[in-house]
């Protein structure tokens, strides 16, 4: 229970979306080990927590947003915490005061009871984090550990002794921080055989991360002497639970020095990287060293006892740690990856070099280097412990559950992570001595998963699974470290048949099974089955040089028998779902993209055998076709159509892959099968081909598309479509062979030959043209008589469509069709297809435009696309110049013409390129007033409001650096008038009441028209950047700066705190505020007080935001703003003028400058609050000018910081801290790349020196 309770709480914190303080971990870290029979006082501990860490952090003003001097960081210290805090447990100098120890401890006891009471939970969490943050609170917590009798305290207590150390640890003396380490030590080795395990647990992590602190700091033979007492606890010591704390220390220090798993500390990552790669090279091995020495110590007092004895969990736990070390990410030297990157041939082709396998099934490659070769491969590891699991599997063969004990699983998973050893480890001797490793390793793992069928059987029965998956995972690890022949060749040494039989069956058993239990969700079978199906995906990808083995004959004849079963079980399991309402077939129903990754690992096993796999394709996708025919009338085909759903992506994955971006290729299995095929219409590609293509020409008969084409299945033959045409319809020249056959053997002439014959046939020459023609009316039949199906539209116009008109070679054909004609004419000109949703609109316009650099000439391409847009724009001209708009305008199928309209021009905007721009601008120009007029006319109507924001944005996006001056005028007249009129209907103008209400995301939607004109103003900011105008702006006195920032003053009023903390927005905002003053920092002194307020006030509100990127954003601001002062003050300029300086507000008030304010809420930011150290450079950047600017405001905030400091020790490295932040790398007072990079470096030294202490004073 207080197992799964932990998980729980695992995965809710880990959830938990704030910024976690220190202690709220602490507390949370402990507090889910509690045994309470109530799960939810925790969650009211943690909100807690959260509530004292606010209530004892620095304090800030009384505004909120403004955390403006360094004089007002204080520590509140609540009156319930205040005879803890004078108990004098802070102190280590003075000797020991037993009454206030005692006092300190039923404090923190008392704390401890009540919140597992819930009484006065608020002044006991108080006291817990008072302990936690309060300064050297090292003699009170030893006492606590020492004298407690209550485990919760002491685990509190243990963690206070960390987070204090890791804090002070730049003043602690040295035999101070390796007393602390010795205590942690000599505390879990006097109670190592405690039953509060947890405790123990934390105070050996404890003595991890401060061994780990101390790292650098700590000479050789210190590091020497602590191991000592480890080694001589874990491999010398004859009591059971010393050795097995010994190791859980070992395994704690390990995790530490793994970066995936080490604890936060504060420090650079090159800390973490030394420590790192010391550990790996001085000590690790030995560490492996000793939990093998200690497991072999005592297993055989494990098989020699016929029942459960303690020694087994030593064993357990020390190969726990052994699997730990080799699952660490090795960095020497000589790591195969490296090497193969080199272009060496470590393994003389045998064994898989290097392998770009991702699947779904964890797989950790182990390369730790020829330096370990002794250990793992001479000494005879891997047979010990083969023969240590399979003696303990044959003692309790009996007991069922067995097999999931402790020592057994840790044993199996060791035994897998041999299998995927490999790198230097091994001599180069042509990777005998790996395959001989494996083999040694399969003969013992063939006995989980050997035979398969009675394997599957006992499960079925009640056997627990674990076995069997790991076996599966270990045929997996094999696979990802050799290649398809080494890989089959392993077991022929062991029975009269090879390893890809036996996957072959295996896998084939499995799917059998799984079939037989669809009805269960994620069960055992489907694990299986994901990991086989992984182990095939391992030997059948292709390598780092780009190519890969193919199976030996005995493993094709598997392949394409196990890829037989598997189409036979999918169309078993279509044909079953047809008329099925339960939930077990949901897989199978399933959208094509989420069935992709299965489907793809089906088309691996297929392709080696394409010679047997497509031809069996075709012959089963032609009995369907026949069945569905001779039925036509008479039967029931909903069956059938499953069937044929099922075949159809299939064949799509087999015969081709997914582009993702590019162009595929046609796969290189499928080439290699065919060499003999030269005659093009008899090839099985195009059989195949041809056969759906026939089928789905069907469709356009009305007839027949009635009885049989439902939405369904024609999402399955667009989807086929679109994968299909990308690799075999016209494909460019680059893509075939070479025909001349010069320079190649007759193997590779064959090849090429039937490469170029398979390319051909659909070729632009050949039956590509007439192909592509189908297709478009298919298309054209899908988007008119479908209405409604946003799926199948959404394929046909973003796959297949759109795809089609990325292609060059396939484009010049297209324009000449009069299918395609038709569908821009019906598009167009007709109102079909307003059926299809704004999304599907927007793409299919902008597909349609694209087709426009089809034409031969620039002329005909500006043409087309007045074709395309003249009836679009002449009815929003005609509407907009109705007397009754105001009228009409609400009425629905006006309001969807309108929008209808405006997504149309929005999609062929976004097509815009040099080609074409002139006929876009020219559509643009012709809609600017009807725009204007329906602003006004529809300034209620959020939905088209946003529509026309958006079609002006992505006009401008795509014209604005093209433009001429004159045409440049006018559209920034346009957007001027824009901007001015959707301010004085004061549109998006929204109350912060409102604004409060909106609790989700979809709300903030309502607010979206302002991230429009966010991008718009973005968008004019990219003409100053890039222009291609022969005439300059200032002849037509036009300034980009003034027109965006007066829209920046029209738009930042609507925008209120309250909306910047909804993202979209807030990044929007932020991004183009960061940009303009990079960009135009001398146009903000021309602000006049209250814009430049605003923007003040928005810029502190996002330095103190949580989104790391948005307060990266806000810095470059600020060091833009500082910098453009600094150096126009240099010059002798005002540069931001009145802005700097102080002033009095109306009601006499002093009022700081902004450099001051932000210098102030800057430095408050970097030293006490929460914060990314990867945001320590940006704020180095900003901090510098600031400083430069407002010197003396520095120096008086330095001076008030330092005579707080009570403690001399704290005063003295204060100040010679911050002496050194301004003075040392001899740092200058010019701004440039070189003073910037040496304050950087400055201010991370700064910071790991003082920040600890004085967040906690």
């Amino acid at each position: 229970m207080v197992k799964r309770r932990e998980e729980e709480w695992q995965r809710y914190y880990a959830a938990w979306p704030l910024k976690r303080p220190v202690m709220a971990k602490v507390v949370s870290d402990y507090f889910v080990r509690l045994h309470s029979h109530n799960f939810a006082w925790i969650h009211s501990l943690h909100y807690g927590v959260l509530r004292a860490h606010l209530y004892f952090r620095p304090t800030a003003p009384a505004h909120s947003t403004h955390h403006s001097a360094v004089s007002h960081l204080s520590l509140a210290v609540p009156s319930s915490a205040t005879t803890m805090y004078q108990a004098g447990y802070h102190q280590n100098t003075a000797p020991p005061d037993m009454a206030q120890l005692q006092a300190t401890m039923r404090s923190i006891e008392l704390a401890c009871s009540s919140i597992q009471m819930h009484a006065n939970p608020a002044a006991a969490e108080a006291t817990i984090l008072s302990l936690n943050q309060s300064p050297q609170p090292y003699q009170a917590c030893q006492f606590i550990l020492e004298n407690s009798e209550l485990a919760n305290a002491r685990f509190l207590a243990a963690g206070a002794i960390r987070d204090a150390a890791i804090r002070e640890w730049s003043f602690l003396e040295t035999d101070y921080k390796k007393s602390l380490i010795r205590f942690c030590w000599l505390f879990i080795m006097k109670h190592a055989g405690s039953h509060e395990g947890y405790v123990q647990a934390k105070v050996a992590s404890v003595a991890a991360q401060l061994l780990k602190r101390g790292w650098l700091d700590f000479t050789a033979a210190d590091k020497e002497a602590i191991f000592l007492e480890v080694k001589q606890a874990v491999t010398g010591s004859q009591i059971v639970d010393v050795q097995y704390m010994g190791i859980n220390f070992l395994e704690s220090l390990v995790s530490e020095f793994s970066p995936s798993t080490s604890t936060a500390m504060g420090l650079p990552r090159e800390f973490h990287e030394q420590c790192r790669t010391s550990l790996e090279l001085d000590y690790i091995k030995e560490f492996y060293c000793w939990a093998q020495d200690a497991a072999l110590n005592v297993s055989h007092r494990i098989i020699g006892s016929d029942s459960a004895i303690p020694e087994a969990k030593v064993c357990s736990a020390a190969l726990r740690l052994m699997l730990q070390i080799l699952n660490w990410d090795f960095k020497g030297k000589k790591n195969a990856v490296e090497s193969s990157k080199r272009g060496l041939d470590v393994y003389c082709g045998d064994i898989k070099p290097e392998s770009n396998f991702l699947g779904r099934s964890e797989c950790i490659l182990v390369q730790p280097g020829s330096l370990w070769r002794d250990v793992l491969i001479s000494s005879g590891q891997v047979g010990w412990i083969l023969n240590l699991y399979g003696a303990l599997r044959q003692k309790f063969s009996c007991e069922g559950y067995w097999l999931d004990c402790p020592l057994a699983v840790s044993a199996r998973k060791l035994i897998v992570q041999f299998c995927s050893i490999t790198g230097t480890i091994f001599p180069s001797d042509g990777g005998y001595m790996q395959r001989q490793s494996l083999v040694q390793l399969l003969s013992g793992i063939i006995q989980w998963i050997e035979p398969p069928n009675a394997v599957l059987k006992a499960i079925e029965c009640g056997r627990s699974e674990s076995e069997l998956l790991d076996g599966c995972r270990a045929l997996m690890s094999m696979a990802a470290v050799s290649t398809p022949l080494v890989f089959d060749q392993l077991l022929k040494s062991l029975r009269p048949y090879g390893t890809l039989t036996l996957l072959s069956v295996l896998m084939s058993e499995v799917i059998k099974c799984l079939m037989e239990n669809l009805s269960e969700e994620e069960t055992w079978s489907w694990v299986a089955r994901d990991i086989l199906l992984d182990t095939w995906t391992a030997l059948l990808t292709l390598d780092s040089s780009g190519h890969n083995d193919l199976l030996p004959p005995e493993g094709i004849s598997a392949a394409a028998n196990l890829f037989a079963i598997i189409v036979e079980s999918e169309l078993k399991a279509a044909s079953a779902s047809a008329f099925s309402d339960d939930n077990e077939y949901d897989y199978l129903h399933a959208s094509v993209s989420a069935m992709d990754e299965r489907l793809s690992s089906y088309a691996l096993i297929a392709r080696v055998a394409s010679g047997a796999t497509i031809p069996f394709l075709t012959t089963l996708f032609s009995e369907r076709i026949t069945r569905l025919h001779q039925g036509r009338g008479t039967t029931d085909p909903t069956e059938t159509l499953e069937e044929l759903y099922s075949l159809l992506l299939i064949a799509g994955h087999v015969l081709a892959d997914e582009g993702q971006g590019e162009i595929p290729l046609v796969p290189k299995d499928i080439q290699a099968q065919f060499t003999d095929v030269v005659d093009a219409d008899k090839h099985p590609v195009v059989i195949l081909s041809g056969s759906i293509i026939r089928f789905a020409e069907q469709s356009l008969d009305p007839e027949m598309r009635t009885s049989f084409f439902s939405p369904r299945l024609m999402e399955a033959v667009i989807w086929f479509l679109a994968r299909w045409s990308s690799t075999y319809l016209m494909p460019p020249e680059e893509n075939k062979g070479n025909k001349s056959g010069e320079n190649n053997n007759d193997a590779q002439v064959r090849l090429e030959h039937s490469k170029n014959a398979l390319l051909s046939f659909f070729g632009e020459y050949n039956q590509g043209k007439l192909v592509l023609d189908i297709i478009i009316r298919i298309s054209l039949t899908t988007l008119v008589s479908y209405p409604g199906e946003k799926d199948l539209q959404g394929l046909t116009c973003y796959q297949l469509l759109h795809g089609l008109v990325r292609r060059k070679n396939v484009i010049s054909h297209l324009v000449s069709l009069d299918s395609w004609r038709d569908l821009a004419n019906v598009f167009a000109n007709e109102r079909g297809l307003f059926s299809l949703n704004a999304a599907h609109q927007r793409s299919l316009a902008e597909t349609l435009a694209l087709s426009a650099s089809g034409m031969k000439t620039s002329e005909a391409s500006n043409q087309y696309i007045k074709s395309l847009t003249n009836h679009m724009t002449a009815n929003l001209a005609e509407l907009s110049c109705k007397n009754d708009l105001k009228h009409i305008a609400q009425q629905p199928d006006i309001l969807l013409l309108v929008s209808c309209l405006l997504e149309r021009l929005r999609g062929v905007a976004s097509a815009s390129e040099p080609r074409t721009q002139k006929a876009i601008y020219e559509m643009g120009f012709t809609v600017m007033n009807p725009i204007l007029i329906f602003i006004e006319a529809y300034k209620h109507e959020s939905v088209v409001v946003y529509l026309l924001l958006k079609f002006v944005v992505d006009w401008v996006d795509g014209q604005i650096i093209y433009l001429e001056a004159r045409e440049t005028a006018a559209a920034v007249d346009f957007c001027t008038r824009l901007l001015q009129l959707y301010s004085s209907h004061n549109i998006g103008k929204i109350s912060v009441s409102l604004s409060n209400s909106l609790l989700s995301e979809a709300d903030t939607e309502r607010y979206k028209d302002l991230r429009a004109l966010l991008q718009l103003l973005a968008n004019l900011c990219s003409k100053d950047l890039v222009d291609f105008a022969s005439e300059s702006l200032e002849a037509y006195g036009v300034s980009i700066s003034q027109v965006v920032f007066m829209g920046l003053h029209i738009v930042t009023p609507l925008i209120t705190l309250e909306l910047l903390k909804y993202p979209k927005l807030c990044h929007s905002y932020f991004s183009l505020l960061s940009h303009m003053l990079e960009i135009y920092p001398e146009v903000v002194a021309q602000l006049n007080v209250e814009a430049f307020g605003h923007i003040a006030e928005t810029l502190d509100f996002g330095l103190h935001h949580q989104d790391g990127e948005v307060v990266d954003l806000c810095l470059r601001a600020l060091k833009a703003l500082a910098s453009y002062h600094y150096k126009e003050k240099g010059m002798g300029k005002v540069g931001l003028g009145s802005h700097a300086t102080i002033s009095k507000d109306p009601g006499g008030k002093v009022q700081e400058g902004v450099l001051s304010r932000f210098l102030c809420s800057l430095l408050q930011l970097l030293l006490f609050e929460d914060y990314s150290t990867d945001l320590v450079s940006s704020a180095a950047d900003a901090l510098f000018p600031l400083i430069l600017c407002e010197q003396n405001v520095y120096q008086n905030l330095v001076n008030e910081l330092i005579e707080r400091q009570t403690n001399q020790m704290f005063r003295l490295r204060l100040t010679n801290a911050l002496q050194s932040l301004t003075n040392s790398n001899n740092l200058s007072t010019t701004l440039d790349r070189v003073n910037f990079q040496r304050f950087r470096k400055n201010l991370h030294s700064f910071l790991i020196e003082v920040r600890g202490f004085l967040r906690t004073l």
